[in-house]
């Protein structure tokens, strides 16, 4: 999702502004990257998406990559997933694979945005980095020394992007994976210190699943039976796994994302609520508006009109 020029845009292929029957979607496009590697790296521009030129900038959409956006300027209002974030020179606003985000129309966007497609940094880094830790916050302001190395590790970065003449495709494609892993590693500590973790266990690989498993089912599973079965864990030993990692039962943690991606559909399309519920794995509507309302403590159509 770099500015026109080396690398165009993925975030724009096929937009449809006037559509609400869903939440649009935006996949990587490898073939938008320099040489085809699995990261975008490049300048927030005014001439680009970033300025709202392009129709993912006038709706809000979700991307299935990650997104850090290093800003040199501000203050910018950024959503993701219901909260309005302001941003400044030397924040940083990370946005996960799945999350539904909106760039502002009215402001300009400056600094660097880098985009990596999942699976380009091998698993063990892509846990020690926490990637896919959505319960930390995508804005991060580090200190002025962690800005400055992590200023000296995203150059270092864009450097190797753009030299695509000193070394054959694959090794080149091993430097692009070795200098993300630095400044990822970097992000990384001052999300930890965002969320106030530090010192938290890493989840483990059963939690790890799980997570895995959720994401990929939980529009037509929501049974915590059903998921330790379907990873060979007994249901004593996922309880265990996920509240170590999240504080939560595995039934809160599939019914968080449940209702996430149902507000998420009540707020960004116009599907009846009935569609909503189909969609988030309930047959029957007033199932779904009563598992919505204990959950949230309105109905559907409450929280619906709350956000015009």
């Amino acid at each position: 999702m770099t500015e026109q020029g080396p690398a165009q845009t993925s975030a724009h292929l096929g937009a449809t502004p006037g559509d609400r029957a869903h939440i649009r979607t935006y996949p990587f496009d490898p073939s938008a990257s320099v040489s085809g590697v699995g990261i975008q790296i490049g300048p927030m521009g005014t001439e680009g998406p970033w300025a709202g030129g392009v129709g993912l900038s006038r709706r809000v959409h979700r991307i299935d990559f990650h997104v850090l956006l290093f800003f040199r300027a501000g203050p910018v209002r950024h959503m993701i997933d219901f909260t309005e974030y302001e941003v400044g020179a030397g924040d940083i606003l990370w946005i996960r694979p799945g999350q539904v985000h909106g760039f502002s129309t009215t402001e300009d966007y400056a600094g660097t945005a880098l985009t990596m497609q999942p699976g380009f940094l091998p698993r063990a880094i892509v846990e020690a980095t926490g990637l896919y830790r959505y319960d930390r916050p995508p804005l991060l302001r580090p200190d002025a020394p962690q800005l400055a190395a992590m200023n000296a590790s995203l150059g270092q970065l864009q450097r190797e992007y753009l030299d695509t003449s000193t070394l054959p495709l694959s090794l080149h494609t091993s430097v692009l994976r070795h200098s993300l892993t630095a400044l990822m590693l970097r992000v990384a500590h001052v999300s930890a210190q965002a969320a106030a973790d530090e010192c938290a266990p890493q989840p483990d690989t059963t939690f790890t699943r799980f997570r895995t498993a959720v994401e990929k089912e939980f529009t037509t599973n929501h049974s915590v039976s059903a998921y330790a079965d379907e990873l060979g864990y007994s249901r004593r030993t996922l309880v265990r796994a996920v509240r170590a990692a999240t504080g939560q039962t595995p039934k809160a943690f599939i019914d968080r994302r449940v209702i996430l991606e149902a507000k998420r559909l009540l707020a960004h399309t116009e599907l009846p609520v009935g569609r909503i519920g189909v969609a988030v794995g309930f047959g029957d509507s007033a199932n779904f508006s009563k598992y919505f309302q204990q959950h949230t403590g309105v109905t559907p159509a409450a929280f619906r009109a709350e956000q015009v």
